[in-house]
């Protein structure tokens, strides 16, 4: 394996430079703020501003709305993103759904929204998890009714992340209840301003705000159904699958793992290390000369070293894992200064540890729970028969 550098040419150095003079300009303390205040994943005027370089699908052509970038310039692209903090929930969910818009869409509809979707002016959710559901977002009960030419929707969903910065909603519905549950399933591109829909704001311990979206008797019309009636399981296994980290190219510029927060284990421990480096303890020592607390953050480095290199549902539970044990060790070494929020007195850089603790919380449930992934390994990696508890359900086939 080559664990070398990519040796750029002068033009991807030089699209370097210009994201970096990009990100720099329209990533001002005012989007950041934002993000503190909404938790929304998203910003609207960045999102545009993305949209209009080609940047959302910067590997589609230029006449497409794309940037028409190589692979390399991609990656240089998504790794300035991730460092600039751009925020991306909203990106990431319709780069998912418009996969699913090409193979399975009505050919008319998806002509219309490509320009607008490549533009940023149009943007997708996931509307998948059922109140009652958890993560068996197969037993769906959303119940979408023919009515001639049109559907007609009711139930709710949760977790609908962006839902209020969204057009479309990528809908699961369940319009056989009679069949066994994977099999009377028909998803939907949903308008989110059709009567009927209600979204309602839900705040996390992280910060960051997700949805819960009441149907009512809302009608759609028959092309905005994504593939076969009853057949919404397979169209749904494209986006599933690349949400839990398949299809990514095999050619050594993709990230190794489907991460859950790394990155923010790595800025909390970084501004750990900086916090040790300028502050004494009662005896006028610095801490940062502490061999145990020293021993201690190396540990949690190399954690989140094993979480990079950890691939697919390995990683995602990896990563998730070790950043909720590590963030509470790195607030149990650094003391009630950690605990300090955005904007407190004596917060450490801007309240960066207690963000992460906080985030770190629900990485156990973004895109399925650890447990569920924990069965994925156990079923599909290490072929292991499935778990079955007293009093689970038994499901006919």
């Amino acid at each position: 394996m080559d664990f070398g550098t990519v040796d750029l040419t002068p033009e991807q150095e030089a699209f370097q430079r210009e994201v970096r003079a990009v990100l720099g300009e329209i990533m001002t303390e005012e989007v950041h703020e934002h993000e503190r205040r909404t938790g929304d994943g998203f910003n609207e005027g960045v999102h545009l501003a993305l949209g209009s370089r080609g940047w959302l699908f910067p590997a589609w052509p230029v006449e497409d709305g794309g940037a028409g970038l190589d692979r390399v310039c991609q990656r240089i692209l998504a790794l300035e993103i991730a460092r600039h903090q751009v925020p991306t929930i909203t990106m990431g969910t319709t780069n998912l759904v418009w996969a699913a818009v090409e193979l399975s869409c009505d050919p008319e509809l998806t002509a219309e929204l490509k320009p607008e979707v490549a533009a940023g002016r149009v943007r997708f959710c996931l509307g998948y998890s059922d109140p009652e559901g958890g993560s068996d977002i197969a037993g769906a009960t959303l119940r979408a009714v023919r009515d001639g030419d049109e559907w007609v929707l009711n139930g709710s969903k949760l977790w609908t992340t962006g839902a209020h910065n969204c057009q479309y909603t990528f809908l699961l519905t369940r319009t056989d209840p009679e069949a066994p549950k994977h099999k009377g399933l028909t998803m939907f591109l949903v308008p989110l301003d059709a009567p009927g829909v209600e979204i309602q704001a839900i705040r996390t311990y992280g910060g960051e705000r997700t949805n819960a979206v009441y149907y009512t008797d809302v009608h759609v019309a028959d092309r905005y159904r994504m593939g076969e009636v009853n057949g919404g399981w397979a169209t749904l296994q494209g986006p599933l699958s690349a949400e839990h980290g398949a299809g990514r190219p095999d050619d050594g510029l993709s990230d190794i793992a489907m991460f859950m927060g790394t990155r923010e284990f790595e800025r909390a421990i970084d501004a750990a290390a900086r916090w040790a480096k300028r502050t004494s303890r009662p005896d006028g020592t610095l801490v940062a000369d502490d061999p145990a607390f020293l021993d201690r953050l190396g540990r949690l480095a190399v954690s989140t070293e094993a979480s990079w290199v950890t691939p697919a549902a390995m990683g995602r539970t990896k990563s998730s894992l070790s950043f909720i044990a590590g963030i509470a060790e790195l607030m149990d070494m650094v003391g009630p200064e950690a605990v300090l929020a955005h904007g407190a007195e004596g917060a450490i850089e801007g309240g960066e540890i207690d963000f992460a603790h906080r985030f770190a919380q629900g990485t156990a449930t973004y895109g399925g729970t650890t447990e569920v992934f924990k069965g994925m390994i156990a079923q599909h990696v290490l072929g292991l028969p499935r778990l079955n508890l007293p009093g689970s359900k038994q499901w006919v086939r």
